[in-house]
């Protein structure tokens, strides 16, 4: 009997139409962990048999019965009982939820305290957990806790979970503002001291100190405090450090031609520290400098935002793009769309109230490369037209041709042609197009790429009798 590939059947695990009695077999099957779990619809008897396998991914189904969630909450393994958590729905039984409240595993319990479905009260009682991990967890996830919550945070005996309550990032916004009497307690601790930094009173505070703590964070956060002297601030603009300046570089009451001298400083080659400097010291340094490139190309202006005219001929990007408002004039938006730099583009398209031209829609696209990897793209907001979408098929860069799939109805030759790019993941794009014909997806299942498999296995359109065939040829 032949061996069906993991992909395969983890694809036919999530074909949305699978028949009834095919989901039986995979059910059956020795190996059942094929995502069978996530699927709506699953009876009590199919759920009774993937338990038997592998409750931890049955736990973390969003479609269980009740009946079936209430028996996982007494399940032995804790990872099961924590998957339960993560998939608990807004309404949620209460009685399940104070059970994971007092749960004998901390885990089931961080959880909970990292849950936005878990009542108030409930999230409360965990301030008070006797694990400091727990309560660290509540203090970073729940950013909106009742003053009192937050001063019992604030104020823990451990001091992780202080660090938690009064930190310089946190899982959720808006960030919590500490109250006012704990901020020179706050500032006292090494371990808060950087979330404290820019709520401080510079009236009452040795900015100085600050300014030279060495803590990076500390100064980091520092350097973005609304209140500080002009000559704290020269100080910051001078860190050796390019987050740093990146800060000072953002602010508003920031000289022009200091702003100038920032950004090059951030922008342009790296340049190593002297022999003076340690090994250590010169590899942060380094670091950093790669790292605040990503952080400048997500640089938040809101300043620039509400008064954008004045940034419209900004040499530095990021300044023009702040300025893409939403109220910009026709000719000032018409500016930012035709800029060179693609991301002072797309701000300026992304804000628009009209729609945006084909033409220009396309050109974002293709100009477009993030920092970071993420799955948007400018496509997604601005949509091409059907001619735009079909004339990418033959695209040379294999991301655009990916777009020419979004056409539900793509001509027959072109989705053929699309189904054997020499790319992998246009192939495997290509194989969840609702469009093929039987015989196009037959030889995708086939498909030296694991992916391709199991996109073609996912297919809706994928027969039944091709599917059934397969799995008795491998006695499944």
């Amino acid at each position: 009997m032949p061996d069906l590939p993991y992909d395969f059947l983890g694809g036919l695990a999530e074909n949305p139409a699978l028949p009834a009695e095919l989901v039986d077999r995979l059910v059956a099957a020795r190996h059942r962990a094929y995502g069978l779990a996530k699927r709506p619809g699953l009876t009590v008897a199919q759920l009774d048999a993937l338990i038997a396998h592998d409750a931890h991914a049955v736990a973390l189904s969003r479609h269980l019965p009740p009946q079936v969630r209430r028996r996982l909450a007494a399940h032995p393994d804790p990872g099961v009982r924590t998957a339960l958590v993560i998939s608990a729905a807004p309404d949620e039984d209460p009685e399940l939820l104070e059970r994971f409240a007092a749960d004998p595993a901390p885990k089931v319990r961080k959880q909970l305290a990292e849950s936005d479905r878990a009542p108030a009260d409930l999230r409360a009682r965990l301030a008070h957990d006797p694990d400091p991990e727990v309560r660290a967890a509540l203090a970073q996830w729940w950013t909106a806790a009742p003053e009192p919550v937050r001063r019992a945070l604030l104020t823990d005996p451990e001091g992780s979970v202080r660090a938690a309550a009064c930190a310089t990032y946190f899982c959720r916004l808006p960030h919590p503002v500490p109250p006012a009497d704990l901020v020179p307690a706050l500032l006292a601790d090494p371990l808060t001291r950087a979330g404290a930094a820019v709520h401080c009173d510079p009236a009452t505070t040795d900015l100085e100190r600050l300014a030279a703590d060495p803590d990076p964070e500390v100064r980091r956060a520092l350097a973005a405090h609304p209140g500080l002297p002009a000559g704290v601030r020269e100080r910051l603009a001078a860190d050796p450090l390019a987050r740093i300046r990146l800060v000072v570089l953002a602010r508003p009451d920031t000289p022009a031609a200091e702003r100038a001298a920032l950004h090059d400083s951030i922008t342009g080659p790296f340049e190593p520290p002297g022999e003076d400097v340690d090994e250590e010291t010169a590899f942060e340094l380094e670091m950093d400098h790669i790292g605040v490139g990503i952080e400048l190309w997500m640089l938040d202006l809101p300043w620039v935002t509400a008064d954008p005219l004045p940034h419209l001929d900004s040499p530095h990007p990021v300044f023009r793009r702040a300025a893409a408002s939403p109220d910009l004039p026709a000719e000032a938006r018409a500016r930012l769309l035709a800029d060179p730099d693609n991301e002072v583009a797309l701000a300026a398209a992304r804000s628009s109230p009209d729609p945006i031209d084909p033409a220009t829609a396309e050109r974002l696209d293709r100009g477009h490369r993030p920092a970071k990897r993420m799955r948007w793209r400018p496509a997604d907001a601005f949509p091409l037209p059907v001619e735009t979408l079909r004339r990418l098929a033959d695209d040379p860069a294999p991301r655009m041709r990916l777009l020419a799939l979004r056409d539900p109805e793509l001509p027959a030759h072109l989705l053929e042609h699309l189904a054997t790019d020499p790319e992998e993941h246009v192939r495997a794009a290509a194989a969840s197009h609702p469009a093929h014909a039987p015989a196009t997806l037959r030889a995708l299942l086939d498909d030296p790429s694991p992916a391709v498999r199991r996109a073609a296995a996912a297919n809706p359109a994928l027969p039944a009798d091709e599917i059934r065939a397969r799995l008795d040829a491998a006695g499944l």
